[in-house]
């Protein structure tokens, strides 16, 4: 900010003095005018300066003589030659007795002194009582042009601050990443680290030669060991399931399938692998004509089971979960509304990103990567479709699931 306001500064500055100068100039070649049309019409020139400027780009010269149009616009174009005021005018000629402009022409900068020389048929005013006046009406412009080493380096400048923008906008994501990163290297040790030292005390357990004339314990603790086996399987094969998900193709084996169907399978897992655990009920509103689209049945099952399984974690007592499907705009609606902590405002925006967790505080001691809507959106925009989320804090959440009914 500092720099671009001293660029500013200097560069008003030295406009201003360019100004200046055209202003000087313009002045200076005026008043020649003036004086040479004096000596032709041998006319005696006047104490005072005949030249006055109105505003920054408008001047008029008291002549009070005989003036010739086209004597004038050579005269004027070849004082502005050699000062090197290289920009276009407008002059006219001033009647004061009837006090109207009664002449005006334009000339650009482009017309050569032997053209306007050659213009014979301009008219020629005898009698005295007139003056002329002279208009840049592009001056500005011309200023610009020749402040060439200020236009570079504020263009300079603004590459500058524009990398210098995105170095920092770099440097934050990196830092944002960084601490996700860590976040989810610290949950997936927790995760590994619970089940291996569940079967490493049940190993040591097993080590002792006593245990072979106790069936009973020696099967809990086998079977205490096979559990924790698949839990760590299932952390392995999410994470794997991540990384396949970054390859452009998912390798998804899409059939004609009944999305009711896929429904009812997600439902009666979300209710077996939550045995014993949370309470929760489901209701259902399936309204849907068209229920059946192309898809991969696996993948869709697991996008359910996900969204459920949310549902009956983040909630405060016990979970009320209402599924609705619906037809509209060529395709299958797919709505999943709970009654759980809800989802603040500016999470909201952030809930899809890949390792994103959003805090709960001390409502639930919900463990987890913060994979499971990132898969979710992934795979819902492999299928063409498009996911919306809609919340309010203590209010629960509705996930909105749109798919095409490609046929």
């Amino acid at each position: 900010m500092g720099i671009t306001i001293i660029q500013i500064y200097w560069v008003k500055r030295a406009f201003n003095l360019k100004e200046d100068e055209f202003q000087h100039s313009v002045n200076a070649a005026l008043y020649n005018v003036a004086q040479k049309i004096y000596e032709i019409n041998k006319t005696p020139s006047p104490a005072n300066n005949p030249v006055k400027q109105l505003s920054t780009n408008y001047f008029i010269v008291m002549v009070n003589s005989e003036i010739d149009a086209s004597l004038l616009e050579f005269l004027l174009r070849t004082e502005f030659e050699k000062r090197s005021i290289q920009a276009d005018f407008e002059y006219g000629v001033y009647d004061c007795s009837s006090e109207k402009m009664i002449y005006g022409n334009y000339v650009p900068v482009n017309v050569s002194s032997e053209k306007i020389l050659k213009r014979s048929s301009l008219p020629k005013w005898a009698n005295s009582g007139y003056h002329f006046g002279v208009q840049f009406p592009n001056h500005e412009s011309q200023i610009i042009n020749q402040m060439g080493i200020w236009s570079f380096s504020s263009g300079v400048l603004v590459l500058v601050i524009i990398f210098f923008a995105y170095t920092l906008f770099v440097i934050l994501k990196q830092k944002r990443l960084s601490e996700i990163q860590k976040d989810f290297i610290n949950n997936m040790t927790h995760e590994f680290k619970t089940p291996i030292s569940t079967i490493a005390l049940s190993t040591e357990v097993l080590k002792d030669p006593a245990i072979a004339s106790q069936p009973e314990r020696l099967l809990n603790y086998t079977a205490i060991i096979e559990k924790e086996n698949n839990r760590l399987k299932q952390h392995v094969e999410r994470v794997l399931q991540m990384a396949r998900l970054d390859k452009e193709d998912l390798g998804l084996k899409k059939e004609l399938t009944d999305i009711h169907q896929i429904i009812n399978d997600a439902v009666r897992n979300i209710s077996n692998s939550n045995q014993g655990k949370n309470e929760f009920e489901i209701n259902y509103e399936l309204s849907a004509s068209l229920s059946h689209l192309p898809s991969d049945r696996l993948h869709l099952v697991n996008v359910l089971n996900n969204l459920l399984d949310n549902a009956v974690k983040y909630c405060y007592e016990q979970s009320k979960i209402l599924i609705r499907t619906f037809n509209a705009e060529k395709g299958l609606v797919i709505e999943i509304c709970d009654n759980g902590i809800g989802i603040s405002k500016e999470n909201q925006k952030r809930v899809f990103q890949k390792f994103y967790r959003v805090p709960t505080g001390n409502v639930h001691d919900v463990k987890g990567f913060g994979l499971g809507l990132s898969y979710v959106k992934t795979i819902i925009e492999a299928h063409h479709g498009s996911i919306r989320l809609e919340s309010e804090l203590g209010k629960g959440s509705t996930f909105r699931i749109w798919l095409p009914l490609q046929h």
